[in-house]
């Protein structure tokens, strides 16, 4: 890394009048805080997982830290050392939050892998973290030996492993620094191979103590998580921030509309963290309200994805819940920002729908925002460039990729590729939105998605002469993948356009996951470009727009 990158990359960890070193929480790292919850409240409830099928699960903090010390003597004992990195390759379960505060106590990175993601990334995400270990349930081992190709880890299995014989609640003592690293978390970018966000153990703590503040989280107070806690929302706004504040939380191993507000109910939940993509599913079920004592319940946080207008008045005219909404990223640790919790419902109705995009709000106290142009240049009121962000809670770097970090830190702040302007409200804050994309990502159901590798996929295809991705605007999943393809020439002249659309789309069925899969394929005699031959998918978003209604269901 270049001296200059270096020293951009310090820039974009300070702000205002604090330098990198202004530490806004008291605890030295993750285990101190473990302690603390340890000694004030042991027999408190803190984590109760609801899996799809068994009995519920059930930790006091006692026994919950009891477990995590537990594993991590097995992790000492299997010579791991601080820096080390453990990946984690499962669906949501409360194993793998006990795994991921183990790591954090001995100084360890978790490194959290997709199941959804196909062999030839998760061989890439475990060698490219250089990963000594990968636990993972047996339902996806066989899928995780396909990716042992170049080689993978040692492999443990949770529902094989034995907890209990590495003892629980021994005292760890075990020197770890808040600058330390604790997570790499693996995001689609705009080129190739996914990259490694480098966060670290403050990074984690302070935007958990953020997030508890603006939210009015407090010790009595309990969340629940219904987002896979292998991406930073689920990891970060609920796992780390319940601790944080010493909550309660509610894990699920997946969202289910039909269970939602039941156990809102029953578990006393007071917010839940969403991604559009549940709001409509909710909202296309004839759950009702009315039947459930929700008087507990305080808002939805709702980010991570392309949060429309309509969905959330929709939502909020339905169910009589307010939504939260807020942005942030996996290089922002996880949010930058929210809308204020306090708005009277006049404020709440405009900021959420008089300036044709919801509002994302105000910066939270760990970092600032501003508005750039493309020579890193402030932009006023009501104009639009490129969201930055500096402060406590960006990414330490991304693992190994200097032309990455290069670009993304160019002038000091952390630049994050999407598009908004800002509004001063009465009280003269700035008020962001987000309009779009500079950068070509394509978020389905808040899961970034590279559309280069999907091109070579499509392009591939026996029919396609060329061919690209594209994200258009979809009610169900904010936005899905469609296919823009120009023919070759040896198509055989008695196929029906049907068939050949039909022949594509199978192939690429073939080759990619569902969620990456296009849905739909749209000919064309040509694709557009730039003048130096990059593909303009904006430009072609339009033509999918008889697709906006359809939820697209795997086969």
């Amino acid at each position: 890394m270049d001296n200059n990158t270096h020293d951009n990359i310090l820039k974009a960890h300070c702000f205002g009048e604090r330098s990198a070193t202004d530490y806004m929480v008291k605890y030295k790292n993750i285990l101190e805080l473990l302690n603390e919850r340890l000694t004030h409240s042991p027999e408190k409830e803190y984590l109760v997982f609801y899996p799809d099928s068994g009995d519920v699960v059930r930790y006091t903090y006692e026994s919950f830290i009891g477990k995590v010390t537990g594993l991590a003597n097995y992790l000492l004992s299997k010579g791991m050392k601080k820096g080390d990195r453990i990946a984690t390759f499962s669906h949501n379960h409360s194993d793998t939050v006990i795994l991921y505060y183990a790591c954090w106590s001995l100084g360890l990175v978790a490194v959290p892998i997709n199941v959804s993601e196909e062999p030839e990334r998760v061989s890439y995400i475990l060698a490219n973290s250089e990963s000594r270990m990968v636990f993972t349930r047996s339902e996806y081992s066989s899928k995780l030996e396909e990716a042992q190709s170049q080689g993978i880890p040692e492999i443990i299995e949770f529902d094989k492993f034995d907890f209990a014989r590495f003892g629980e609640g021994i005292a760890l003592d075990y020197m770890v620094d808040k600058e330390d690293e604790c997570l790499i978390v693996y995001t689609s970018g705009t080129t190739g191979n996914p990259k490694g966000v480098v966060l670290t153990q403050y990074n984690l703590m302070v935007d958990a103590h953020a997030i508890s503040d603006w939210h009015r989280l407090h010790k009595d107070d309990t969340m629940m998580c219904v987002l896979p806690i292998h991406h930073v929302n689920g990891t970060v706004v609920t796992i780390m921030t319940t601790m944080f504040y010493g909550g309660r939380l509610i894990l699920n191993q997946k969202f289910h509309t039909h269970y939602f507000l039941k156990r809102v109910q029953d578990e006393n939940v007071k917010i839940v963290s969403v991604v559009p993509t549940l709001l409509q599913f909710l909202l296309h079920t004839d759950e009702d309200p009315s039947d459930y004592d929700l008087t507990h319940f305080s808002h939805i946080i709702c980010g991570a994805g392309p949060l429309t207008c309509e969905l959330a008045r929709n939502f909020e005219q339905r169910f009589g819940l307010r939504i939260v909404h807020g942005y942030g990223l996996s290089e922002t640790t996880c949010y930058s920002c929210f809308i204020p919790v306090d708005l009277s419902p006049e404020e709440h109705y405009n900021w959420q729908n008089g300036f044709g995009f919801p509002a994302i709000g105000i910066p939270v106290e760990c970092n600032e925002m501003e508005i750039h142009n493309d020579k890193g240049e402030p932009q006023t009121e009501n104009q639009r460039g490129e969201i930055v962000i500096r402060g406590h809670n960006v990414m330490k770097y991304y693992y190994g990729n200097d032309e990455a970090n290069r670009k993304t830190f160019e002038f000091g702040w952390f630049r994050s590729g999407d598009e908004g302007f800002f509004m001063y409200d009465a009280e003269g804050r700035k008020n962001f939105f987000i309009t779009g994309r500079i950068k070509e990502l394509i978020i389905r159901g808040g899961v970034n998605i590279s559309p280069l590798e999907i091109d070579e996929v499509i392009s591939s295809s026996e029919f396609v002469k060329a061919g690209i991705a594209v994200g258009f605007d979809n009610d169900w999943y904010g936005e899905e993948v469609g296919a823009l393809v120009m023919l070759n020439e040896g198509v055989p002249s008695t196929a029906s356009e049907e068939n050949i659309k039909n022949t594509i789309l199978e192939y690429c069925r073939k080759n990619l996951p569902f969620y990456k899969c296009p849905k739909v394929v749209i000919i064309s005699d040509s694709i557009p470009v730039t003048s130096t031959g990059k593909y303009q998918r904006n430009k072609v978003k339009h033509l999918f727009g008889n697709f906006k209604e359809v939820q697209f269901k795997e086969k």
